[in-house]
């Protein structure tokens, strides 16, 4: 299985990897998991997201998928409908961005 397809199944389910779903115990999983990989799966990321914005900040990439998902704005507490939205895009932004990197043909 793919990075792709696996992340692609955390995103469907991440309380069966994470046990208390918000943003930051995803990312946090996330986090993880590219550690894992000998920081292989999220090589680019930060950069490629700073692209998709069209400007950078000083955050790092979890502040940059709140950036997009939440360009209102945020607090530390996420509320429990902004939580929701960011692990949504957050998870489609991944999609996107291993899509772009993966083989065509591959899946």
């Amino acid at each position: 299985m793919s990075d792709r397809a696996y992340l692609a199944e955390v995103g469907k389910r991440p309380g069966m990897f994470v046990g208390r779903v918000t943003y930051f115990t995803v990312t946090a999983f996330l986090l993880g998991y590219d550690a894992h990989s000998g920081h292989r799966v999220l090589a680019g990321w930060d950069d490629w997201l700073t692209a998709r914005r069209g400007r950078d900040c000083d955050h790092a990439w979890p502040g940059k998928v709140l950036h997009l998902a939440l360009p209102e704005g945020w607090t530390a507490d996420l509320a429990p409908g902004q939580d929701r939205h960011a692990i949504t895009t957050l998870f489609a932004l991944l999609d996107a961005f291993l899509g772009e990197r993966e083989p065509v043909g591959k899946t």
